[in-house]
């Protein structure tokens, strides 16, 4: 059976490792803009958000060799 696919686990650090900077990062624009934290459900939201096309476009990846 040849993996077409980047592993399972793979594909979950790496779409947790983004949902993570892009709350992360949203929460720093935010904080700049309007100089007070950004609430917990929105970060949640942009993170989740975020992790549909990071997901998407991982499943796609095939692995070299």
């Amino acid at each position: 059976m040849s993996q077409s696919r980047l592993p399972l686990w793979q594909r979950l650090l790496i779409t947790v490792l983004v949902m993570l900077a892009a709350s992360y990062i949203a929460g720093l624009i935010w904080n700049a803009v309007f100089g007070f934290a950004l609430p917990p459900y929105v970060a949640g939201v942009i993170g989740g958000l975020s992790a549909i096309p990071v997901w998407d476009l991982l499943q796609r990846i095939r692995p070299n060799g």
